[in-house]
């Protein structure tokens, strides 16, 4: 994979190569081509890294993970260039072009990257048991509610309601998958090793929920001094593992980035 940077109008652009070298061999093999693909995300208060946007990160990491190659450009929202309010009027990003046509629509994004980018030549993304889907899925509006809340007498029930969709969570991670059991196995498998949501590799309900999780982590830290808990051992093993892949190390702000966004959001106790 090899990352180049380049001067463009629309802002910071990022090309982005994670193709195999299987796939550059087809391309060189049987001169198949990948589509024009354009990814815009939001920038970070420089102007032109990669800003603090749970949705922007998302869709980054399907991209990656696909293996497809494809050009990501940083959107200054404070100075949003003209030619892309032409491309998409009214639409802050994260959006996408595929082979010159505006999707806008997180949701149907992912949807339609999954469709469009299929096996044999893609990977499939989606999980392969549904409840992976939702697992996480009350997490994060119970962090913006005990991260927004100035009132002190009210910290303490939003902190306890955070910490039950986290527990959720963290059993969870911990609950082994249908396919850990082994039916003819005489050792009982109590709790899971694996490594993401819906097994050893990511899918799009990690893309989703990984991006969200690192910002309560560094957010939550920061402005209330709250940490996940030690006991916690599915949520430690499940961002451990995350840190340590480049589809989300590779697509995610800085942490000061994070701190930034936050900087007015999080309100100060009174």
């Amino acid at each position: 994979m090899a990352t180049h940077c380049a001067g463009r109008a629309a802002g910071a652009s990022l090309l982005t190569h994670p193709a195999s070298c299987g796939a550059e061999i087809c391309l060189l093999q049987t001169g198949c081509s990948f589509p024009d693909i354009e990814l815009f995300v939001k920038a970070g208060s420089d102007g032109e890294s990669i800003g603090n946007c749970p949705f922007s990160q998302r869709l980054f990491m399907i991209l990656w993970l696909k293996g497809v190659i494809f050009n990501v450009t940083t959107v200054d929202l404070k100075r949003k260039p003209a030619d892309l309010q032409n491309l998409a009027p009214g639409t802050n990003p994260p959006f996408m072009t595929f082979d010159g046509e505006v999707k806008t629509d997180v949701n149907k994004i992912e949807e339609f990257l999954e469709e469009k980018l299929a096996p044999p030549r893609y990977p499939k993304l989606a999980p392969k048991h549904p409840e992976s889907n939702s697992a996480g899925n009350d997490v994060f509006a119970k962090f913006s509610a005990f991260i927004k809340n100035p009132r002190k007498d009210a910290n303490e029930n939003l902190e306890k309601s955070l910490l039950k969709a986290l527990r959720k969570l963290d059993n969870y991670l911990n609950s082994p998958l249908p396919d850990e059991i082994d039916a003819y196995s005489t050792e009982e498998i109590t709790v899971s090793s694996r490594k993401f949501l819906d097994g050893d590799e990511l899918t799009l309900a990690d893309c989703n929920l990984l991006p969200k999780l690192h910002i309560i982590k560094v957010v939550a830290k920061k402005y209330r001094n709250f940490d996940f808990p030690p006991e916690m051992t599915g949520i430690s093993r499940y961002l451990n593992n995350a840190y340590a892949r480049d589809e989300f190390t590779n697509t995610c702000p800085a942490d000061q980035e994070i701190e930034y966004a936050y900087l007015d959001v999080a309100k100060r106790m009174k």
